[in-house]
């Protein structure tokens, strides 16, 4: 064997075992998520609150039933949960309530829940004839577990603060290169801002931030990018499910104006069934009196 043969045949065998150590970690993050938290301040806040924010879950379940997810929530004992879409998947082969059901009913039980729609949850309604029954399905599941339902609506969350769920139109999801959002599109579909109270939106993908802000959200809360499936240092995201690269948005707090944005970096995966770097989330938003901005 000359050295040419040699050096290749050691390079095989390391990237097997590079590929094998990155593929069982990848197993590990999918099954262990973390709980971080963010402080937000604003003079329009008069006391304050806990949330918990929960995105695409994909029908995952850490533990029988979600247990330790719950338990997770349990222990930061919120003032309401929210939910930003894309707790099930909706594909043509596999389509089923049975996780979010459950995770529903644990929650509903600890304090209030909102749930906005992300792609798969209009996805039931506005794509497939197949899905109708489904989606009635799912509108029962809220209904029995007393959850509000932000369907292109807003709800007082407290005197002080408001929260609206935004639908976005498909055609900001299923594009590589999506158009521009305008804060009137978004105005469309939920009315005027409340300019009184601290503004809550449920906004599923983060890429129109602009649109957000300018509508008037004093946090927008989004995740839709899971992170970008594998991070890497100093790059950040590598890849969103729309096959942008390196986006911005994959992750993390943002300022505009005054005006905030957290991108969850969800809780499951569905057809890149990989995070690396990456691993699932639990958000938690402490809300307090005082000037505005991100306070840690």
């Amino acid at each position: 064997m000359n050295r040419n043969q040699q050096f290749l045949k050691v390079s095989a065998a390391v990237g097997t075992v590079a590929l094998a150590a990155a593929l069982l970690r990848s197993e590990y993050e999918r099954a262990h998520f973390v709980v971080e938290e963010t402080k937000i301040a604003s003079p329009k806040i008069r006391s304050a609150h806990t949330l918990v924010f929960l995105t695409d879950l994909h029908d995952r379940e850490f533990g029988q039933k979600n247990c330790r997810l719950l338990e997770a929530v349990r222990e930061i004992r919120p003032d309401a949960v929210l939910i930003g879409g894309d707790m099930m998947l909706v594909k043509p082969e596999r389509a089923s309530l049975a996780v979010t059901e459950s995770l529903l009913e644990g929650l509903s039980g600890l304090c209030p829940v909102y749930y906005a729609n992300g792609n798969h949850e209009q996805r039931m309604w506005q794509e497939r004839e197949e899905y109708r029954g489904l989606y009635l399905k799912f509108r029962r599941i809220l209904y029995k577990n007393r959850v509000k339902y932000l369907s292109d609506g807003s709800a007082l969350l407290w005197d002080d603060v408001r929260v609206s769920g935004l639908n976005i139109d498909k055609k900001y999801y299923y594009n590589f290169f999506p158009p521009h959002m305008s804060a009137r599109a978004v105005q469309a579909h939920l009315g005027k801002a409340d300019a009184d109270r601290y503004q809550i939106l449920l906004a599923h993908s983060p890429l129109s931030f602009d649109a957000y802000a300018g509508w008037g959200a004093d946090l927008t809360l989004s995740g839709h990018f899971h992170g970008g499936t594998i991070r890497l240092p100093v790059l950040g995201g590598l890849m969103t499910p729309q096959y942008q690269f390196f986006s911005r948005y994959c992750e993390g707090t943002f300022e505009k104006d005054g005006r905030c944005m957290i991108v969850g970096r969800g809780l499951g995966t569905h057809s890149v069934n990989i995070r690396l770097g990456n691993l699932p989330q639990v958000c938690v938003v402490r809300l307090q009196p005082g000037a505005a901005g991100q306070q840690g």
